[in-house]
């Protein structure tokens, strides 16, 4: 390293700024972007963490009850809009503006946040569910184009790692404020949300519009079409799918384990052993005893990633782009596996830090890979491309999630099963082996099984716990996500070997 902060770097290679001296090269514009987004963050995790409880948890006071399988479509819609659109729409940021893409954004979101928070029928909540992820869908191309734009090839690493780390900022703060507004009632929790959406509309006052270079001149069908022209490449598709199988699998972590969690793993004795914890993080109704809210123990991964994405970022920023991201899915696999299959909290941690290495391996990365393959003047539309993943593999794997863990994970369901296979609570009437009949063949709600189940058997929920575990291993659900990881893991060894060849996507 020299006096000036910069080592002297390989032929064909950018020079290798200091650490302090990437910082100072990242203009204005790059924080502003920043800032928003961790505002938007802040909103979208404070919901999106305690969603899975609100939607589908069978016993929870004030949820929705709705059926493991109904959140599982609700999160295809969700997921499939928030990152499908923005393959479009990153050609219309790039187009007509970024500042004027964020402005009605912010707006879709507000809208999307109050209807959550008012309607209860299922299709109520999937409107305002469908409408804050347009909302979503139309701010990240806006957001990311002008974070591209204000980025070069010698700092995008840290630039991106510095994004990923201010997001996780407002994602690590999301869930105790949720926690905070649950006690006030659910719908506060959405109202919280849409005020603090709102105070991007403060930022945008002192944003100054960034120029994406696209022609100013193509009117929305050209945009559309160059839009679709663009992606038929069958390099980029393939790492699409691949990046697909990896987000499938990740994305678990915020939509199924809350629910797993809050079922089948006991945080008694931490809660015991760590009499500081705030009692807003505490969850006194559970009848295993005092649990430790799930919002705030995933929120470990959010924490994770703020202490160490920046150094992280960082120590990795001359690894090869597609190496690093097949490291993070072989770690990502692990914590599937570590988290996925216990009951004990303190495994769950050692799950959730897999994860979060994982996730800081692959997560800045997939968005500096595609900023950097980019074509001149088409940033936004190849960071719209790169939300195509965390449509299509969280869209799947929410149907999947839906299907197995509503049919062979659910406490309640399990509770249900057990009546009516190893007791005469049913009156002897045959079950068909459909979940949907449970109730009405034995007799008892989803919201009552799990209690119904302890007075039939006489024990306590402790135990009930254990016997449904045992007898039903609802921890095998987990497999499934890890063996789609494995094949995404194969296919992107195999594609990191052959982009040997190729001098474009080779970074």
């Amino acid at each position: 390293m020299t006096n000036s902060g910069v080592s002297e770097p390989a032929v064909g290679e950018p020079p290798k700024l200091s650490f302090a001296r990437t910082i100072r090269s990242l203009p204005h514009s790059f924080w502003m972007g920043c800032i928003m987004e961790m505002w938007e963050r802040l909103a979208y995790y404070g919901v999106r963490v305690v969603m899975p409880i609100y939607i589908a948890q069978a016993d929870e006071p004030g949820g929705l009850h709705f059926s493991q399988q109904d959140k599982g479509t609700i999160y295809m819609v969700w997921n499939l809009l928030q990152s499908l659109l923005p393959m479009v729409t990153g050609g219309y940021a790039d187009r007509y503006g970024y500042k004027r893409t964020i402005f009605v954004t912010v707006w879709l979101k507000i809208i999307g946040y109050l209807l959550m928070a008012t309607q209860r029928s299922f299709t109520g909540f999937l409107l305002g569910v469908a409408v804050l992820a347009t909302g979503t869908a139309l701010f990240k191309p806006g957001i990311q184009g002008t974070l591209a734009q204000s980025m070069s090839k010698s700092n995008s690493s840290v630039g991106w790692g510095l994004f990923y780390w201010l997001v996780n900022v407002g994602a690590a703060i999301g869930p105790p404020l949720a926690g905070y507004l649950h006690g006030k009632g659910w719908p506060w929790v959405f109202y919280g949300c849409a005020a603090i959406i709102s105070l991007n509309f403060l930022m945008l006052f002192t944003y100054k519009e960034v120029d994406s270079g696209a022609n100013k001149t193509s009117d929305a069908w050209q945009v559309f079409q160059d839009t679709i022209k663009n992606i038929w490449d069958a390099r980029l598709i393939t790492v699409i799918l691949l990046l697909s199988g990896f987000w499938l699998m990740m994305y678990q972590l915020w939509d199924l384990m809350p629910n797993f969690y809050t079922d089948w793993i006991s945080s008694t004795s931490f809660v015991q052993n760590n009499p500081w914890l705030p009692t807003s993080w505490l969850d006194t109704t559970d009848p295993r005893g005092v649990q430790l809210k799930q919002e705030n123990v995933l929120n470990v991964n959010a924490v994770c990633i703020v202490l160490f994405l920046v150094p992280f970022s960082y120590l990795v920023a001359r690894m090869k782009v597609l190496s690093a991201m097949s490291l993070g899915i072989l770690v990502a696999i692990g914590g599937v596996l570590v988290s996925g299959t216990t009951t004990s909290i303190y495994a769950l941690f050692v799950g959730i830090l897999l994860f979060s290495i994982g996730e800081m391996l692959t997560g800045p990365k997939k968005s500096e890979y595609f900023a950097l393959i980019a074509p001149p003047g088409k940033k936004a539309l190849y960071l719209g491309y790169v939300q195509i993943p965390a449509a299509l593999g969280p869209a799947l794997g929410a149907q999947i999630a839906g299907i197995l863990y509503g049919t062979r994970g659910e406490k309640a369901t399990l509770a249900l099963r057990y009546l009516a296979e190893k007791t005469d609570h049913g009156g002897g009437e045959a079950w068909d082996g459909d979940v949907s009949s449970l109730p009405e063949v034995v007799g008892v709600s989803r919201q009552e099984a799990f209690r119904e189940l302890q007075e039939v058997l006489n024990i306590d929920a402790v135990e009930a716990t254990r016997l449904l575990w045992e007898t039903y291993r609802p921890y095998e659900i987990w497999y499934t996500f890890a063996a789609i990881g494995v094949a995404s893991l194969v296919g992107m060894l195999i594609f990191t070997h052959r982009s040997r060849r190729w001098k474009d996507l080779d970074v």
